[in-house]
């Protein structure tokens, strides 16, 4: 697809009520990606062949994600979502444009759980990922699974970042008689205690995490 200019492409995306929310510390008025600087940059650094999204309201970070990937010439965003706050990731011809109106062709988007994905064929298929973010149900539970789903796939330089990761708050986003608390943060304290494991906090916006392995010199640089 034809890229538009990045800057012309940023106010777009801003310019959408769904994408220019949801905890990302975003601002329109002043054409600020917020945290999707810093997933942005990371993606353009990394340079993933595959990197995967789990959970997110209208496609904020696999969009930014796409885009980094895009201007690298390569790599695809997976991007699970079971759609269960609304109707709105069910229809894959609806999805497939949504991406599109943005220029963005290379989101493959899977209708699922994770518990659901890690049975597929697609996620027997993926190999080596650089890249996860969790953004999905901010249980510690769920929080846990999707971590464990992908950590034995992450390579040597690759990391997984967790939004809503910082603070326990109630989330109204599944309707009345559906609040629940995000506990992702206790999930964050039990992987500070894994010194095999490097963690590290940004309070920005509704609070990203950055995990990665502490890997060796020799497995970073070879």
């Amino acid at each position: 697809m034809k890229r538009t200019p990045f800057n012309a492409w940023i106010a777009k995306v801003l310019n959408d009520d769904g994408l220019a929310g949801m905890g990302h510390a975003q601002d329109p008025e002043s054409a600020n990606l917020g945290l999707g600087w810093l997933y942005y940059g990371i993606a353009r650094v990394v340079k993933p062949t595959t990197a995967v999204v789990i959970g997110s309201f209208r496609g904020f970070v696999p969009l930014i994600l796409g885009r980094a990937l895009a201007d690298n010439r390569a790599g695809k965003v997976v991007f699970i979502d079971p759609s269960l706050v609304d109707a709105f990731w069910r229809d894959p011809g609806k999805v497939r444009a949504h991406f599109a109106k943005f220029g963005i062709g290379n989101i493959e988007h899977h209708c699922l759980t994770t518990q659901e994905f890690v049975k597929t064929p697609a996620y027997a298929n993926l190999g080596k990922v650089d890249f996860v973010f969790i953004d999905g149900y901010h249980s510690y539970e769920q929080a846990r699974f999707d971590f464990k789903a992908f950590e034995p796939l992450l390579s040597p330089r690759g990391m997984t970042l967790f939004h809503d990761s910082i603070r326990v708050r109630p989330s109204r986003i599944y309707g009345p008689g559906k609040v629940y608390e995000h506990r992702v943060r206790d999930f964050m304290l039990e992987l500070r205690k894994n010194p095999d494991l490097q963690v590290f906090d940004l309070p920005f916006g509704d609070g990203l995490t950055l995990v990665r392995k502490a890997a060796s010199r020799e497995a970073l640089f070879n």
